[in-house]
């Protein structure tokens, strides 16, 4: 049986208070719990500060390019449904460069797992404006404010289809870690937002304000998160400065739906490709 220790690689190199350093605790903490082995789980990340979260997590991992870390996990569990596939990244990687993959993400409903660490900036690049800041966010490439208004991930996700939508808190870890639970055990695409807070470069959205201002829906009494409706007017009641399983629904994945199912199990595409017809592929690429 893994452990923690089989799914530490690499020193991480985040600042020292990242909240970057609470998702891959959460993260190996939860796979370790559902007995996950480190060969079960693929790690796709994206670019950015929490694009390094594949090469510190000790499984199989691909570190891909800006805003495309979603096309390549659902090629992968396309190709092997039986891994357990880890998305990651940023709110500019995700949100910003990668905003069209997230909207199809969602409504083809991918039997992922997309784990975003939002911290309403670009830590990596030093410290500009990212799709999640906020409207008169002061950043160097906003010095006078940010003049648009922000990506709205959790509505944006439930209106395109995701049947499982979380957010969660790096200050929470009790929390963070078992709504990543949750979403890995979801059947479909499971959309889990952390609030991450950039210790280096946001002085605004800080460990501080989030337990401030977070609403925990975990703990409302009556809230249904099965309930479309509710779920998209309470979120957007607390301006979506909430925490907790904020929409569930139960639906067919995609590969069920492409690929049929049986009772015994899903049916599965052969990978085998006979070595003539590779031999021509790689040829066609060489011209």
């Amino acid at each position: 049986m893994a452990t923690m220790a089989d799914f530490r690689y690499d020193k991480a190199t985040w600042c020292p208070g990242c909240g970057d350093f609470s998702v891959l605790a959460a993260l190996q903490q939860v796979c370790v719990k559902i007995g996950l082995e480190p060969e079960d789980v693929c790690c796709v990340s994206g670019i950015g500060c929490s694009g390094k979260i594949s090469q510190h997590f000790g499984s199989y991992g691909f570190h891909s390019l800006h805003g495309r870390s979603l096309p390549t996990a659902q090629g992968i569990k396309m190709a092997n449904q039986d891994l357990t596939v880890i998305a990651a990244g940023g709110d500019g990687d995700g949100y910003g460069i990668g905003v069209g993959h997230f909207i199809h993400a969602c409504r083809r409903n991918v039997d992922i797992t997309y784990i975003v660490m939002d911290n309403h900036i670009y830590g990596l690049t030093t410290g500009q404006s990212s799709p999640t800041s906020k409207k008169g966010f002061k950043t160097k490439t906003s010095p006078k404010g940010v003049a648009e208004e922000p990506i709205k991930p959790l509505e944006l996700a439930i209106v395109s289809g995701a049947s499982f939508v979380a957010q969660a808190f790096s200050g929470d870890l009790k929390q963070l870690q078992r709504l990543i639970e949750e979403g890995i055990r979801h059947k479909g695409f499971s959309l889990i937002n952390v609030f991450s807070p950039c210790v280096t470069f946001n002085r605004v959205n800080t460990y501080e304000w989030f337990k401030e201002n977070i609403v925990n829906f975990d703990e409302q009494e009556g809230y249904d998160p099965t309930n479309k409706a509710q779920a998209l007017a309470k979120i957007a009641e607390t301006e979506s400065v909430c925490t907790g399983i904020l929409y569930r629904e139960d639906r067919p994945a995609f590969h069920e739906v492409v690929l049929g199912a049986t009772e015994q199990g899903t049916v599965k595409v052969p990978l085998e490709i006979p070595n003539d017809e590779m031999q021509s592929l790689i040829d066609q690429f060489r011209r």
